[in-house]
């Protein structure tokens, strides 16, 4: 069993990878720590240093990677939908999860976050969220199921997917 959560960023791809491995007893893999790893800097310092032409092949090439792993919980950055061979590496024997939230809720969250994220180092980060939600919509509707995690805590989100899965086996 593989589960693969995408997501904008701040949609509790994170927290829920990790609660969701505990209670399967799965190992999580979260693909941008991967990646910080693997360079020896944050994305924010690989993005500054490097461009995002740069991060987005270093990501297809760990995703290529990570999507060869079976039993665990992945969880991807917000841009690795961009690229059809990651979802289509990821769907590899995998369910994809895509967990969603509004733009407001997103900032909110972010606020709350340390760090800079380097795709909305903007004059207006709501706007910005809003622009590159609606581009990556279509791509994050590339999924087996969709949830929206605004009002929800991290326990609820995952007992949902733990439903998903049940129904789906």
């Amino acid at each position: 069993m593989k589960i693969v959560l995408t997501g904008f960023m701040c949609t509790g791809k994170t927290s829920v990878g990790m609660l969701l491995s505990k209670k399967l007893g799965l190992e999580y893999v979260d693909v941008d720590k991967e990646i910080e790893n693997i360079e020896g800097k944050k994305i924010v310092k690989i993005f500054e240093d490097n461009g995002e032409k740069y991060f987005r092949d270093l990501e297809t090439r760990v995703i290529l990677e990570i999507s060869k792993k079976d039993n665990c919980v992945i969880s991807t950055g917000g841009g690795a939908v961009l690229r059809k061979e990651n979802i289509d590496n990821l769907r590899n024997n995998g369910k994809i999860i895509n967990l969603t939230a509004r733009p407001e809720t997103i900032l909110e969250r972010l606020k709350k976050q340390p760090g800079i994220r380097p795709l909305l180092n903007k004059p207006d980060p709501l706007k910005e969220i809003v622009n590159l939600i609606t581009f990556r919509d279509k791509f994050y509707k590339n999924c087996d199921l969709q949830i929206e995690t605004d009002n929800l805590k991290v326990e609820e989100v995952v007992e949902k997917i733990l439903t998903f899965i049940n129904q789906t086996k």
